[in-house]
């Protein structure tokens, strides 16, 4: 473990493991807080696969504070309503979410993925952005974490931060470690679940003459269920002039990423890569779409899609219950996999990103190790219960999708909720809007206050503190 020495600079250096939108969205507010830092990608270029993202009040007030809130506006297309139906019934039910807009001031905006990545690529200097940098080891010893790469290459810093996805390699060096010492719980040890698997994908630019519903500023969203098939496909639009898709296959029981791997060792069929994404493509071609002009199927989409914008991934699902040990945390996730139904994933990786910002910046100046893992704790006991939450609901969307009895009673359920009470969700769902509390405060929006962030208030005190003028 490490030493309780204190930093060597009043101001902590923080490695950040992982360019995805979570260590972006960090990189950004460190670079804003003029804290050093750098960005370690084991990859030569990151490619921002899937399909768009869905974003909101919970995100937007931090891209005014960045500064690119007009870019990302420009980028992304307002989404009313979400509309869920059924294979040869048609539209069962239709989620508003313009009392979002009435509570916040904002609309959810669909932004293709690779757009949105693109932009937050360009909040953090390039000079501290390093690619094809794969973690090999990690080490605590006296008042520094260091990390080694596949290059050779040797760096320290004050604290390290793991934001390098669900199967992260920071992560397996923190547990191997606390395994060693008998500190890693029973069920962070066990392997990441899943009971689906997605197939994801954007068009090329094209023209929405056969898709009239697509030709409106604000976009439609559908979401279909397959009559006798284990399967739920979704398109949307996005501002590029493209369609978004996914198609989900609900597994028959929960399988893991190390049972899929013994599987292909077995019978040399691998369930991943690009040949098993176009074996899916070619399974689920005559899937019909829900809306146009003409009669069209999903394979009418495939073709119009780049063969590198497909991929097909797995819907992991686990909150894990280490986030940190010494000067090593995790974000993203790393920490918490979130199915994709709730449509929070990218959203709860970068609420831990202006959590720990903010914690990092109120950190006292020349920071013993006891003053950073303190701070990982108070981010754990604050993100923790939100993440649980956003968990829940996303498992909870995701039972409407299930075959079998539990899916059927949660559709019945769905299809008849009534407004009311999903307005009282929505006004649930929408009180977490935090910000950088080093930063200038954008006024609150919409007829709902947002609820107090301790690590927010945190930053803004000592932000307070530092430029306060003297008398």
């Amino acid at each position: 473990m490490a030493s309780d020495k204190p930093t060597t600079s009043d101001k902590p250096t923080v490695l950040i493991v992982g360019a995805g939108l979570g260590g972006l969205m960090l990189g950004a507010l460190l670079e804003k807080a003029n804290i050093p830092y750098a960005i370690f990608e084991r990859t030569a270029v990151v490619k921002p696969l899937g399909s768009a993202l869905m974003i909101g009040a919970a995100i937007i007030p931090i891209m005014e504070q960045l500064g690119c809130v007009d870019e990302f506006l420009a980028l992304g297309k307002a989404t009313p309503e979400v509309t869920v139906g059924k294979d040869g019934q048609g539209a069962l039910y239709t989620v508003s979410t313009r009392p979002q807009f009435e509570y916040t001031g904002y609309y959810n905006y669909i932004v293709a993925r690779p757009f949105f990545y693109d932009m937050m690529l360009r909040q953090v200097s390039k000079d501290k952005l390093h690619f094809n940098k794969r973690v090999l080891t990690i080490s605590q010893e006296e008042e520094r974490v260091t990390i080694q790469t596949n290059d050779n290459c040797v760096y320290e810093g004050d604290i390290l931060v793991g934001a390098d996805g669900a199967y992260s390699a920071v992560r397996k060096r923190m547990y191997d470690a606390l395994k060693q010492e008998g500190k890693l719980p029973k069920s962070d040890q066990e392997e990441l679940p899943f009971k689906s698997t997605c197939l994801v994908g954007q068009t090329q630019p094209m023209d929405f003459a056969d898709f009239p519903e697509f030709n409106k500023d604000q976009v439609a969203f559908y979401n279909t269920m397959a009559a006798d098939q284990p399967y739920t496909w979704v398109i949307f639009a996005t501002a590029q002039s493209t369609i978004a898709w996914m198609v989900i296959h609900h597994l028959d029981k929960e399988s893991s990423k190390a049972a899929e791997e013994q599987r292909f060792r077995e019978s040399e069929n691998s369930q991943w890569g690009s040949h098993a994404a176009m074996e899916m493509c070619d399974e689920t071609r005559d899937f019909p779409l829900p809306i146009g002009t003409k009669k069209m199927t999903m394979g009418d989409l495939y073709d119009l899609t780049p063969v590198d914008m497909i991929s097909k991934v797995m819907l992991e699902e686990k909150v894990f219950q280490t986030w940190y040990s010494g000067r090593i945390g995790l974000l993203g996730d790393a920490c918490h996999k979130l199915n994709p139904s709730g449509a929070q994933g990218a959203v709860s990786a970068m609420h831990d990103a202006i959590a720990l910002a903010n914690l990092i910046y109120a950190l006292p100046p020349r920071s013993h190790a006891s003053d950073i893992e303190k701070m990982f704790s108070e981010y754990q006991t604050e993100r923790l219960v939100h993440v649980t939450e956003s968990f829940n609901n996303s498992k909870a969307i995701s039972k409407v999708m299930e075959r079998g009895l539990v899916g059927t009673i949660a559709l019945f359920i769905r299809t008849h909720f009534p407004s009311w009470l999903m307005k009282i969700m929505i006004r649930r769902q929408i009180l977490n809007r935090p910000q950088a509390g080093f930063l200038e405060t954008i006024p609150l929006k919409g007829s709902v206050p947002a609820i107090v962030s301790p690590s927010t208030e945190k930053a803004r005190a000592v932000y307070e503190q530092r430029t306060a003028t003297p008398i």
